[in-house]
């Protein structure tokens, strides 16, 4: 936010309160980050002030999610792929870049599919992931994007089990073979899912501050992610939305150590896993 606000000529205040919802958290950014940054340059001065947070908090491996309007905005993924490893060059250059393909859980799948074969034959994108409004469609519709995604080599995520239940969670590691699940702390709410995802070393990247203001967790005290790293299920901690959050991953790590909820050898121990290759 200091980053942005800077360029901007602004001062921008991170949200005083949580949110109630989704909507509301995305109406706020509009309003109060992104009328600051608005068109092309604002949003690759969006992108740069990211990979300028990685370098500053000392970040090993940084995934960043883009859309297929992002690519498309810049001219498809030639010149997408040009921009951002330049920006990563100039602005994180020691930072593993690992970028990830997003898709909307709302999008048409099968629009989205006649692309993906331009997408994927780039060898660019580490990951995919789908997110946005959980309900808004069965995951099951995204198998063909799976399918393909599976055999271009990329690792497989989604979105789930923010608000949903343990048994989204489950299902979409299913239906899609997810390697990792951005969230999934609705797992907390089974025993039985969470042996299931430890068995299986499932990955979940959990987002402390996103789930305290969303009010998926009540504080950093009661976060979940301590019943679901004593079942053994593989976490780790991360920014979700800096932008809105305003927490990098340090400080992430510092709330879960000055709430009480974990000790710095748990902390430390899921630094080193999130380091590691799923």
């Amino acid at each position: 936010m200091a980053y942005i606000g800077e360029w901007a000529k602004v001062v921008i205040e991170p949200p005083a309160r949580p949110f109630a919802s989704l909507h509301e958290m995305q109406n706020w950014y509009t309003v109060n980050v992104k009328r600051h940054c608005p068109g092309k340059q604002g949003y690759l001065k969006r992108v740069e002030a990211a990979f300028v947070q990685a370098r500053e908090d000392r970040i090993a491996k940084l995934a960043l999610n883009f859309g297929i309007d992002e690519i498309e905005a810049l001219g498809g993924m030639e010149s997408f792929m040009q921009t951002m490893d330049d920006l990563q060059r100039r602005h994180a250059p020691d930072t593993d870049f690992r970028p990830e393909l997003s898709l909307d859980r709302a999008c048409d799948v099968e629009q989205v599919g006649t692309r993906l074969y331009e997408i994927f034959a780039a060898q660019w994108f580490r990951s995919i992931d789908v997110c946005h409004d959980e309900l808004a469609q069965p995951i099951s519709a995204f198998k063909p994007i799976y399918r393909a995604a599976h055999a271009a080599g990329l690792v497989c995520k989604v979105h789930v089990g923010e608000f949903g239940t343990a048994d989204d969670v489950m299902e979409a590691v299913e239906v899609l073979e997810l390697q990792e699940v951005h969230h999934g702390v609705a797992a907390a709410g089974s025993p039985q899912i969470m042996n299931w995802l430890a068995r299986h070393a499932i990955r979940l990247h959990v987002c402390p501050t996103s789930n305290v203001m969303l009010g998926v967790a009540e504080s950093y005290g009661k976060h979940p992610i301590r019943k679901l790293y004593d079942h053994g299920v593989p976490v780790t901690v991360n920014t979700d939305d800096l932008l809105i959050f305003n927490q990098s991953v340090s400080q992430e790590y510092r709330n879960l150590y000055t709430s009480g909820l974990m000790t710095p050898e748990e902390l430390d121990d899921i630094r080193r896993i999130g380091l590691e290759e799923a």
